[in-house]
């Protein structure tokens, strides 16, 4: 089958990668050993945003930077699109607060925007363009439901969904499940077999020390 692969990269991140060593992680062969031979992989597209340095973690940006770069050198079918984040201090309740401190406390709080607009349009748009025969979805958000909806109401496209993390602490969400004819989780031989070599080939792209 014709196939494109929509990555939600924070959910995959967090969800998967984050306290692991494969963060150096090879998206077509990831998906390659994922599905094995049914599907033909056309186009994998990546939904990600520029990730700001912290105190704690200043060299943030430039892993991402050479991570980003080492796709698009690697895998031609690569297509990066890019949300972006925002951030702001907001007051909050404490859940227990004690007797002698206040109830609400200010916070800084970080969000990725456009992402998931960003894969839904371009879920709806491919299949309105009959671009693929099957779409896999890697993310656990239930705001693209209605976009999987659509494609299999109006389009009778297959939908694979593939859902980051321990399933255990991180269920397949319930809307997503209902319009996916199946739904696979990503496991640790997933991961560790499907990793970018060290020096892209070609480049002088190294895998980030710290990685």
């Amino acid at each position: 089958m014709r196939t494109f692969v929509y990555i939600d990269g924070f959910n995959l991140y967090y969800g998967a990668v984050k306290s692991t060593p494969y963060k150096w992680l090879d998206l077509k062969a990831l998906f390659v050993n994922i599905l094995q031979p049914y599907n033909k992989i056309l186009a994998v597209k990546y939904y990600t945003a520029k990730v700001a340095s912290r105190p704690d973690d200043l060299d943030a940006p430039n892993r991402q930077t050479i991570y980003l770069n080492a796709l698009r050198a690697h895998i031609p079918e690569i297509q990066i699109t890019r949300g972006h984040f925002l951030q702001s201090n907001v007051r909050m309740r404490l859940a227990d607060p004690k007797p002698w401190q206040k109830k609400t406390v200010e916070v800084i709080k970080t969000e990725e925007k456009g992402s998931d607009v960003n894969i839904a349009v371009h879920l709806l748009n491919d299949a309105w363009l009959d671009a693929y025969d099957c779409a896999v979805v890697c993310s656990n958000d239930s705001d693209l439901s209605e976009a999987l909806r659509l494609i299999r109401k109006q389009h009778n496209k297959r939908i694979v969904l593939v859902v980051p993390g321990d399933p255990a602490l991180r269920p397949p969400s319930i809307q997503l499940k209902r319009f996916a004819n199946a739904v696979i989780q990503i496991t640790e031989d997933h991961l560790k077999n499907s990793l970018l070599p060290n020096l892209i080939p070609g480049t002088s792209i190294h895998k980030p020390p710290s990685w």
